[in-house]
């Protein structure tokens, strides 16, 4: 049986999803190694255990596309030196997504791989948006707002429209990714106006161990009365800050809420997370200037009716109100019937984002039923 592999590989980390190709993707295998450098042996077993079947198309997850690559692509020899040279702006992801590239390519050479940019959602972010008050020679180099957990987005939009129709998808709509890594999409007409991940993806919102948005002084200060390096600064920002370093135990929400009431840190956190989600609200409100639906999502946004409430408690000014059931319910809508804004809770899903794309572009859909033929996958991928 034909078979769309997708990875996606994280700076410690990669997840793979492995789908029976056609019109209706059909789940295989899904699963997360530590350590990227340990995927090959991975998709090695795959193989191995038959997992991969006929293997028509790979796809990768690429945090940063740059200021050029705005679509998901057919990887190439050109656009994997093209992507060498943007390590600059990603040197925590890229490097090991372009190994993960060239593994794939030797194992199977001829089989079309494309790469999906986590920034191509937010293309058309607005200048007012996308532009840092910096000196215009950065911004010429590409050191601007580019935005993040666009494939995710892309899914989440696609899922609204499909459960509430084109109208409500293409109003007034604020996507809330909440996770270990976390941000919020503002989205009017289907088209992204802003978003609170920045250059890159430790801004905005405070995160599992990143800081969020950090006044620049700080780092400064670190800087001459630490004597940090870049690359100690990196790991304090990325990995070391956050709700680890708030709470000095962990990066991880639930525990956090399970030691909260013994624990100041812990609630201290806890309260800090919610706060900011809340406040983001509010400004990427302002940003569509108003709000018709809200949506929860990822890890934190799927599964945790505790942290919706505390976030949405406050938010009743502009017509956020849960229904208490609902919500505790994790139901797909969590909001009060009465309520101008409708708050709903749609899980995302990368991975079949990336294999819809890889059959777009890579011609793996299989044929109708009843004909043998396959389309032509000729092209020659890197």
């Amino acid at each position: 049986m034909p078979h769309v592999l997708v990875v996606n590989a994280g700076s410690s980390n990669v997840k793979f999803a492995v789908f029976r190709a056609g019109a209706a993707l059909q789940e295989v295998a899904r699963g997360k190694v530590e350590g990227a450098d340990s995927a090959a042996a991975v998709l090695e077993q795959l193989e191995e255990r038959g997992a991969l079947g006929d293997l028509v198309g790979v796809g990768h997850r690429l945090v940063h596309g740059g200021p050029r690559h705005t679509a998901p692509a057919l990887v190439t020899p050109e656009l994997v030196r093209d992507l060498e040279e943007l390590k600059a702006l990603d040197p925590t992801h890229l490097p090991a997504e372009l190994g993960l590239i060239d593994a794939v390519a030797k194992r199977w050479p001829g089989v079309p791989q494309v790469a999906c940019f986590d920034t191509a959602f937010h293309r058309d972010l607005p200048a007012v948006a996308r532009t840092l008050p910096i000196p215009r020679r950065y911004l010429d180099q590409g050191v601007r707002r580019y935005g993040f957990h666009g494939i995710s987005y892309e899914y989440l939009l696609a899922e609204l429209v499909r459960v509430a129709g084109a109208e409500v998808a293409h109003g007034r709509v604020i996507f809330a990714h909440l996770g270990s890594g976390s941000s919020l999409a503002a989205v009017r007409n289907g088209t992204c106006v802003d978003t609170t991940m920045g250059f890159t993806p430790a801004g905005g919102l405070v995160m599992g161990t990143r800081t969020g948005d950090l006044d620049p002084g700080v780092l400064v200060h670190l800087l001459r009365s630490e004597g940090l390096n870049a690359e100690r600064l990196d790991t304090l920002v990325n990995r070391e800050s956050g709700l680890r370093g708030l709470s000095g135990t962990s990066s991880d929400l639930r525990e956090l809420l399970t030691n909260e009431a013994a624990d100041p840190r812990a609630a201290e956190a806890v309260a800090v997370y919610c706060y900011q989600v809340r406040k983001w609200i509010g400004a990427m409100a302002a940003a569509l200037g108003g709000l018709d639906t809200l949506v929860f999502s990822g890890g934190i946004g799927e599964n945790s009716p505790d942290v919706r409430a505390r976030i949405c408690a406050g938010l009743s000014f502009f017509g956020v109100q849960l229904a208490t059931e609902a919500n505790a319910a994790g139901a797909p809508i969590i909001s009060s019937d009465i309520a101008p804004v409708v708050v709903r809770v749609i899980p995302t899903d990368e991975e079949v984002m990336i294999a819809r794309t890889v059959q777009r572009l890579s011609n793996a859909t299989p044929p109708d039923e009843g004909t043998r033929e396959w389309p032509n996958r000729s092209r020659t991928p890197c």
